[in-house]
């Protein structure tokens, strides 16, 4: 209810992106292995692939397992694949999640190895399907509410010390916000996908362009911060 209250949709049914406020502690002790934690100030989350095998629900005691399962060299940097698996208590899959990690100017030694991220095509004749009003302190309402803790998102100086002009929106919550626009049943979405092309500044106006499943999400002067965006639903 707090994660879809942060979204501006109070709903005691989980938000199809709901999967990010559980798998947020267990990508932490991942982000501290030894060769990764002094390259956390350059990670960006690139890619997102989410399957949702169901919504999670009240009474639920879920278990997530991450691993790291690719690693591709790319002109920005290192893309590094994050999995979550998160399994209810009898065993059976709840959802699944590649993270998509780009370490901006490191750079990768060998060959590109284990999965990469599917994303779909660019989806063409889009139409308006919904704004995005983002408030000044939504960073901060979101971290509160999603207790996604990551001070570039609400700490100008530290945000300033990453090489960032301000602090930033999450790009779960753009994300969350543009599936919201999308105005699909929640417990129909079986897959989310997309890119994350640019940094959302606050206060801004987005609006979010579909066609069918397909979708991009862009800034106040046409600029894309979502690119090849997909919703799969039953």
């Amino acid at each position: 209810m707090a994660y879809s209250a942060a979204l501006g949709k109070p709903d005691r049914v989980a938000h199809p992106l709901f999967p990010v406020c559980y798998e947020w502690p267990v990508s932490l002790p991942i982000r501290q292995i030894p060769e990764l934690r002094e390259l956390f100030p350059l990670l960006v989350h690139a890619e997102h692939d989410l399957r949702l095998h169901r919504l999670p629900r009240e009474g639920d005691r879920l278990s997530t397992h991450a691993s790291i399962v690719g690693v591709q060299k790319r002109k920005p940097g290192a893309f590094v694949v994050f999995r979550f698996e998160t399994v209810d208590a009898n065993g059976k899959a709840v959802s699944t999640t590649d993270f998509g990690a780009l370490y901006r100017g490191v750079d990768v030694d060998g060959q590109d190895r284990g999965a990469a991220i599917e994303l779909p095509q660019a989806a063409a004749n889009l139409k308006l399907a919904g704004n995005i009003d983002v408030g000044a302190n939504l960073a901060h309402v979101y971290t509160e509410c999603a207790r996604i803790f990551n001070p570039i998102h609400t700490d100008v100086a530290h945000a300033k010390a990453a090489g960032l002009p301000d602090i930033i929106l999450h790009g779960t919550a753009t994300l969350a916000l543009s599936v919201s626009r999308m105005k699909i049943e929640p417990a129909r979405v079986r897959r989310i996908r997309c890119r994350f092309s640019g940094m959302v500044f606050m206060p801004s106006r987005l609006e979010v362009h579909r066609n069918g499943s397909g979708f991009e999400t862009r800034g106040p002067k046409g600029e894309v911060v979502i690119s090849r965006g997909r919703i799969d639903h039953d």
